[in-house]
């Protein structure tokens, strides 16, 4: 999640556990400075963006490392403050949970969160939650700024506190209600156009619950099968509506460009990390990759070059990171009406609409892999 975000929650979780032994103030300040802490892998360089974007939300956010971290943390300001005095574990109770609940929120978007590291690197992602949601956030703002402004922590403060972390958890909870109902419905809506995906994610476009993409992985593809469907649909689907109110759009995967897998391991780490949620794009001489998880067609959030054309075939390069405007002409209102359920078709992907009366999707025309 965003930053403000973690910083409030961390703030909120320490209210709620040591705000009546070190104080309201503190407790927040304390809370909100270790709830974005985690994210400070960010300034760690790994050699290039790929490397970067996937090891992101790593060691750090490892419910096993942070425990072993915590007291790290936690004696230091056990013994700082007169307060908790004969508290030890009130204050590592504080500093431990402000570190797992901002890993465990960071597990409820996409990006993938590797919460179970050393043991596996397997980036969990459930994907019922963008990454800034201001229904979410905003009941953890309100707590953060009042314990701000006092010193002491009253009843009052307690029960407000509690309502904020049972409100928005309860809200994490619809999130993913929401997705499985979504999940149903783009399912069925793919069964009735005759489309059978590979694979298929679930996840709320901006800073909602309301209005969902699907992304489905579809198309037989040649060559490796970790390149196996040569299509995507984005399907845009407004859970206030009903069948008929979502809009499906087909692009080219890009599978088929003359490239190799197995001389591109940047490429290989984007498919692998992404769940074979990845697009391939020529883009003048460069190869990109991108993945198709975070960001909304063409501009995509983490969209890399990997190689480049060299007469005949794709050759291994640096890579490098290439930033797009996020927002096209008409989104934001094509968003709001999505989220009161009758969304329009996006203007950005017109060119790539099926009408309902689709059945199948074409395969792209493209070149055997340079293997």
């Amino acid at each position: 999640m965003d930053s403000l975000t973690q910083a409030v929650l961390g703030a909120t979780v320490g209210v709620a556990v040591a705000g009546r032994r070190i104080g309201a103030r503190k407790a927040a300040v304390i809370g909100a400075v270790l709830g974005t802490a985690p994210d400070l892998d960010v300034l760690i360089t790994h050699g290039d963006p790929v490397s970067n974007y996937v090891m992101h939300r790593g060691a750090t956010h490892s419910l096993i490392i942070q425990a072993l971290a915590t007291p790290l943390f936690a004696e230091p300001l056990y013994r700082l403050f007169n307060g908790p005095r004969g508290h030890r574990v009130t204050v590592y109770a504080m500093v431990y949970l402000v570190f797992a609940t901002h890993a465990l929120l960071d597990a409820m978007t996409i990006y993938g969160t590797k919460l179970l590291w050393p043991l596996t690197d397997h980036p969990f992602g459930v994907g019922s939650m963008f990454i800034i949601d201001p229904l979410y956030t905003l009941p953890l703002v309100l707590v953060t700024l009042w314990s701000l402004f006092t010193s002491s922590m009253s009843r009052r403060l307690g029960r407000w506190t509690a309502a904020a972390l049972a409100v928005s958890t309860l809200y994490l909870g619809w999130s993913g209600v929401g997705q499985t109902i979504i999940t149903a419905r783009a399912e069925r809506v793919l069964e009735a156009r005759g489309i059978t995906a590979e694979r298929l994610a679930i996840t709320p476009t901006a800073f909602n619950t309301l209005f969902w993409r699907g992304i489905a992985i579809v198309g037989k593809g040649d060559g490796d099968r970790d390149r196996q469907g040569d299509r995507y649909l984005n399907l845009y689907i407004p859970i206030l509506g009903d069948d008929a109110a979502v809009a499906v759009h087909s692009h080219d995967r890009g599978t088929g460009l003359p490239f190799c897998l197995d001389s591109l391991p940047a490429a290989r780490d984007v498919l692998a990390f992404s769940g074979g949620f990845a697009r391939f794009e020529r883009r003048g001489e460069d190869l990109m990759v991108a993945d198709l998880r975070m960001g909304i067609e063409p501009g995509y959030a983490f969209d890399f070059a990997v190689a480049r054309w060299d007469g005949r075939f794709f050759t291994p390069i640096e890579p490098r990171r290439v930033r797009s405007p996020r927002m096209r002409e008409g989104d934001l209102a094509w968003l709001l009406a999505g989220m009161r359920g009758n969304p329009p078709v996006r203007p950005a992907e017109i060119a790539s609409h099926l009408p309902a009366s689709a059945t199948g999707v074409a395969k792209a025309e493209a070149d055997q892999p340079a293997c």
